[in-house]
């Protein structure tokens, strides 16, 4: 087993679910995004999401659009962030994703990021923008490398589709909330629970929920159905509020809205 199978097989073995925060790496700057992942793991993280910054979000709100332009802006390309992985991953006990366009995979050679992402220490990937049909090589390429491949069903994916999408996917299953562009939302939609009763009557896999997830209450509710939360664009709007602050202003922003997102783990249930 990779780093993310362990992790969840062990939460599976505690009665315990993760929280999994999402960070843009390189909002405002690497440097920010290596003490920010202390800072996640601190707070009781067991997986973050790292985004590779794309001119071309998929699926992304005006805050991940925002945060990945700042990044770009800055420098942050994929060899950058790969070098601040390796620098930050002997602290790391928790596993690292790689959330990134296949168009920059594409241009890089498949076999050449997931080569590089292995050796600085990321434990899996989500191309967000690649069909399944159109998979197998990257598949191939994460699984010879011992990672985890991860793709995403929507709340209007069919049913066979989303048995289809969860066979193909290893370490977790991503489920996203709702439809639509990732940001914060009042309330999370009804009828999720079913979605997730449904997809594990096809997959072993644990589910992860994200989209739209944006408080300890959120986090707390998503957990009673689902393995893991997904926390992306509350979080990196306080990194923007406090982005001209300075990096101890975003760090201290971030250690606490993240120990408050912790608060809503749950212990105690059966996966």
């Amino acid at each position: 087993m990779n780093r993310i199978d362990r992790i969840f097989a062990g939460h599976r073995s505690r009665g315990e679910k993760a929280l999994m925060p999402f960070l843009t790496a390189g909002d405002p700057d690497l440097e920010t995004t290596e003490r920010l992942l202390e800072v996640a793991q601190r707070a009781g993280a067991s997986v973050c999401e790292l985004g590779i910054a794309f001119s071309d979000p998929i699926a992304d709100g005006p805050v991940i659009q925002a945060s990945m332009a700042h990044a770009l802006g800055g420098g942050a390309s994929p060899g950058r962030v790969l070098e601040m992985v390796a620098r930050v991953r002997p602290k790391l006990k928790m596993g690292l994703v790689a959330m990134v366009s296949y168009s920059i995979v594409h241009r890089l050679g498949v076999g050449a990021f997931v080569r590089d992402a292995e050796q600085a220490g990321i434990d899996g990937c989500i191309f967000p923008d690649l069909p399944i049909e159109e998979s197998g090589e990257a598949c191939d390429a994460v699984a010879g490398a011992g990672l985890a491949c991860s793709f995403l069903i929507a709340p209007t994916t069919p049913t066979d589709r989303a048995a289809q999408i969860a066979g193909a996917s290893s370490g977790f299953v991503y489920v996203l909330s709702r439809g639509g562009l990732t940001g914060e939302q009042m309330e999370l939609p009804a009828g999720l629970g079913g979605r997730i009763e449904g997809l594990r009557s096809v997959t072993d896999l644990p589910i992860a929920v994200g989209f739209g997830v944006s408080s300890r209450d959120q986090v707390r509710r998503v957990l009673e159905v689902a393995d893991a939360a997904i926390v992306g664009s509350a979080i990196m709007r306080r990194v923007a509020a406090r982005r001209d602050d300075g990096q101890d202003a975003v760090v201290e922003e971030v250690v606490e809205f993240m120990s408050e997102l912790g608060e809503g783990l749950i212990t105690g249930v059966s996966l």
